[in-house]
Parts: C-alpha cells; structure tokens; sequence
C-alpha cells in the first residue's frame, strides 16, 4: 500500500515545523464545536525560555489549522492546558507568542499528560503519560532514519554508472520500502486502536495491480477498479479524529480528481455514501455536509450543480439542517428549489414578458435552431461588455445558424428601459435581438399568486446569467462562456449532420 506525500510530511513535522498560525484562526462556516465530552483533560506545559506570555495549542482542521485554546505560562515557563470540555483527538501543535507553530503532538483519548519543551531543542520536546506519544516518537525516529536511507538510495540511483548498478540500487531501494511498510502494517496490527493506527490507515492508498489478462484478452480497467474500490479501505468517515489531520480532505479531494467519474450520477453515489457513512459523525458529517454544498452548489463544471440537489433531497429536505444558522439554511433552500427548474435536459421555464414598446413576447413563440437566453441588467459594467462580444458572434456566425437572441432586463428601477434602449442604440444592437422585462404589474400579480418568479425558475443569482435551449427550448447548456456555448453549438450541429 501506498502511502500520500502528506504522510511523511507530517511524521518529519515534528522536527522541521516551522508554519505560520493566523491570529484568529478561521473555521468552517456552520461546524458544531471542536471539543466533546466532560473533561479531564489536563496538560502540563513547559515551554523554555517563554515567561509570563500568552501560548497556544492549535490543530489541523480539515485543510486549515485553527487555534483551539490557550494559556498563559508563568516565571518557570509553566502553564496547564485545562478546558472545560475533552479536546477532539488527532493531530495538535504547540503555537509560540508570536503565532510559530514550534512542534506537533498527538492528542490522545485521556489527554493527561505532560510536556517539557525548550524552543532552541524543540526536536528533543518530551511528552510523559501518554502512550499514543510514546508510540509517535518510536514511530518518528525510524520512519526518519529510514526517510533518509531511501533518499540516500535515490540519490545514487540517479547517479548510478552502469546498468548493474542501477538495478542493484533499485532493488534495494524496493527492499526498504518494504521494510517501511512491513514496520507500518506491523504496528497497526499490533496497536489496531490507537490514534496513530487509525492515521496510517487513512494516510494509505493500494498500488495499482498488473493488468490481468482474462480469456486472452488484458482487462486495462481493471488496475483502475481495483485501487478505486480499496480507495477507502480501513478508513472510518464518522471517526471526527481524521478532520484533525493534515491529509484527509486533500485525500478526498483526490479521490474525486483522480478516480470519480465527472458526471453528476457518479459523484453523488460517492458523496451519498461519505455521507451516510459519517452520520454519526459528530464533527465529520456536518463537514462533510458542508464541504460538498459549497463545492457543487456552485460546481466548477457545467451540470454537476446537480449533485447539490441530490445533496438536498436526501439530506437536507429530509431535515439535516439543524447544525446550519437560519441565514445559511435559508439559502440553500432557496437555491435549491432555484436549481430544480433549470436543469440540464430540462424544458425551459416559460417566459412571457413585455418588449421594450410594451408588448407581450413569449419564450415560446421564438422559433430557431437554438435560442440564447441573456439575464442581465443595463447597470451592470460586466454586462455591457458582455452583450456587444455576444451580438458579435451572432454577427458573424450564429445568425446563419438560425440562432434567436432573448434578452431579459431583470433590472426593477424605474429609468432602466430608457437606458437599456440608449445602450441598444449606441452598440448598434437592434439586429436578431429580443429584448424584454417584466413590468412591475405582472410583478405583483405573480406574487400575490404564490407563483415562483423566473429568477427562481432561471436561478439568476447573478448577472449576466446565460442559457442555451435546443429547437424544442429544452436546456443544453448554461452558465459558460460565449467560446464555450459556441463550441456546444459547433458540437450539436455536427453531431446532427452525422446522423
């Protein structure tokens, strides 16, 4: 098994670790707090030559670090960590005055134990009364020696003179690794509760197996499948001590880069099952939770917005929602029900506004290959650069596709139709355009109505907001860049003159 860069990093911190801590550590929006249960914890801090200053204990916390408590250490350099509720256990680091984090420590379950540090020695700081410690330090002083056997190794691999050479250093460079590994798995085996045990599980990943061949034939996916499927093996997603690492969440993160599929069904089957595993999860689910809300409900790519509804229906809707403040919970529901309307594949909500000489127009009534929808406000300077580099390709290629351009005001202020038919004259925008708004008449009546208004049924959250519908105004793309619809419609059209 294969362990993440991240993994030796951390085991080599307590020696070289000389990171920067914020003053006001940022957490994650809406997370319960970091300590649980009735404390015991008391931690006994010697730390030379600092007198009568304020030090920290601080902690990862998913990929950031955060301050968890402080004290301030007296004329002999002594101070007791004593909180009122136990600390989460995981990886913690003692912070100096001036926001230096100066060594790293694992908290254990007991957290009664003691520390005596000096800032010019910090390599040398002794932890007595915690076995999870004792184990650490054991742990560290091998994988460092043998850290820097294989690097030696390496080294003169590079540098090898012949062919002989090569492969004998090769060889042996595979046999330490080995043996670094066999000491791995021989402590988990030996020690399988500890803190440190469950670290090493998570930090590891399985190597890619040969390709087999099966009737003949080599089964090329296989290796893929295999490493995919053993991705998460002996790793608990509700064990809370895994967010106080370094490494989890950038292994998440590369679990989803690497071995996901990028369409919405295959992440959300992944997601659903992270988060139904870690529902009892104190810390975890809520982060988790909150991790993959943020990341898709506003997706890097076109569709996977599809994966925060999914979120929503199963989670949310069905009421998870009690760790979230009443803004937050307000809008992802808002979002949510904004996105249902608008998806890929979906019909396009009606939309019968007024032009700008008063008369109904209807989305509906548009009839060409493909029709672009355009959100916008006149007010707004992104849009204004926006429209004429949209009416430019119209110009110069879309029209002769039978493209129709539908433009929406979604601008309330009184003054914005006589700005927007300046703005239209001045850019010489008048061709193949239908401009339209809503007036404050159909407003009022909507809402006194109940019915959702179409920047709930368009999501237009912000603006410019684009669309573009098929021939029978079904949804084929939306929220991209003028090249990137253009190349959709290059890709549609071909794919139709195929057939």
């Amino acid at each position: 098994m294969k362990y993440l860069v991240g993994f030796v990093l951390f085991f080599f911190a307590l020696i070289t670790s000389f990171a920067q801590v914020k003053k006001v550590p940022s957490k994650p929006a809406n997370k319960q707090t970091t300590v649980v249960a009735a404390s015991t914890t008391n931690i006994s801090l010697t730390l030379k030559p600092y007198k009568n200053v304020w030090v920290y204990l601080g902690s990862y916390y998913g990929k950031g670090k955060t301050l968890v408590d402080s004290v301030k250490v007296d004329e002999n350099s002594h101070g007791v960590f004593k909180p009122a509720k136990k600390y989460t256990p995981g990886i913690y680091f003692v912070v100096s005055p001036t926001y230096t984090i100066l060594f790293e420590l694992l908290m254990d379950e007991s957290q009664h134990f003691s520390i005596d540090a000096d800032t010019l020695r910090r390599e040398n700081a002794i932890i007595t009364g915690s076995t999870e410690n004792d184990l650490f330090k054991s742990y560290s002083q091998y994988s460092v020696s043998q850290g820097k056997l294989l690097s030696d190794l390496g080294e003169k691999y590079k540098k090898a003179a012949n062919k002989e050479d090569s492969a004998s250093l090769k060889a042996q460079i595979i046999k330490e690794n080995k043996a670094l590994q066999d000491y791995r798995d021989d402590l988990i085996k030996k020690h399988p509760n500890a803190l440190l045990s469950a670290l090493l599980n998570a930090m590891k990943q399985p190597d890619y197996p040969p390709i087999p061949v099966v009737n003949g034939k080599a089964d090329s996916l296989y290796p893929y499948h295999y490493v995919k499927d053993h991705f998460w093996d002996d790793v608990e997603f509700n064990d809370d001590r895994l967010l106080r690492t370094p490494f989890f969440e950038p292994k998440i993160d590369n679990f989803f880069k690497t071995l996901v599929v990028n369409d919405p069904d295959s992440i959300f089957k992944e997601v659903n099952y992270m988060l139904l595993y870690a529902r009892t999860g104190k810390e975890m689910y809520p982060y988790l939770l909150t991790k993959f809300t943020n990341k898709y409900i506003n997706p890097e790519y076109m569709g996977q917005d599809k994966v925060f509804i999914k979120i929503f229906e199963n989670f949310y809707a069905k009421g998870d929602t009690t760790f979230l403040n009443a803004a937050s919970r307000k809008t992802i529901i808002e979002r949510a029900y904004s996105m249902m309307a608008n998806q890929l594949g979906n019909p396009a909500p009606a939309l019968d506004l007024s032009d700008t000489l008063g008369k109904t127009v209807s989305l509906y009534n548009l009839k060409g290959k493909f029709t672009f929808l355009v959100f916008w406000d006149p007010t707004c300077g992104h849009c204004k650069s926006e429209l004429p580099r949209i009416d430019s390709i119209y110009k110069a290629r879309w029209k002769n596709l039978g493209i129709k351009l539908f433009s929406i005001n979604v601008s309330t202020a009184a003054n914005t139709t006589e700005e927007l038919k300046k703005f239209i004259h001045e850019k010489k925008l008048d061709e193949g355009w239908t401009y339209a708004s809503q007036t404050k008449e159909a407003r009022d009546a909507e809402q006194q109505a109940g019915l959702p208004n179409y920047r709930q049924l368009y999501d237009v959250y912000k603006t410019p907001t684009l669309y573009l519908l098929d021939e029978k105004k079904q949804i084929i793309a939306k929220q991209l860049s003028i090249e990137q619809f253009n190349d959709i419609i290059t890709a549609k059209l071909k794919s139709k003159t195929n057939l």
